[in-house]
């Protein structure tokens, strides 16, 4: 089983957005046995939350589910429990390397490697949630290629 942990400052917006839309992806290639997605947050600030009511209205009007989900912190472990660390821009990656440490089998990477490079921008400062999802499909169909592979 691959599994992948998306990863956004407060895991309200970014990374769950991420997560469902992947979930999605994935079950429709009948791959659901075969790849696991979670999502976390490399700050406290919104532990506990939902998803964001931006990212609830993105996902709603696509009709995927998000059921279930709150904000959860990355943890040191979670290094060792998953195979990729999909960080939405480089401000993440720093603050996810400070929590996990080293980053020996080079775990750590930005969703838009996936898809020609970048930064995700943050829809929490932006307010453009529509954007932020067709940067985050785009990376999404990019990985998706790779775990196909």
């Amino acid at each position: 089983m691959i599994k992948i942990m998306f990863i956004c400052h407060g895991n309200i917006c970014r990374s769950p957005m991420a997560e469902f839309v992947m979930k999605d992806m994935i079950e429709k290639e009948g791959l659901s046995d075969r790849i696991f997605v979670s999502s976390s947050a490399t700050s406290t600030e919104e532990i506990g939350n939902p998803p964001h009511r931006g990212t609830r209205k993105i996902l709603d009007s696509l009709g995927i589910s998000y059921d279930g989900k709150y904000a959860v912190q990355l943890k040191k472990s979670d290094y060792d429990d998953y195979d990729y660390l999909v960080c939405m821009d480089s401000y993440n990656i720093r603050n996810a390397a400070r929590i996990i440490g080293d980053d020996p089998c080079g775990k750590l990477c930005k969703l838009l490697d996936f898809a020609g490079g970048g930064d995700i921008s943050d829809p929490w400062y932006t307010g453009d949630f529509d954007l932020t999802y067709e940067d985050v499909k785009r990376g999404c169909e990019g990985l998706l290629k790779v775990l196909k592979k």
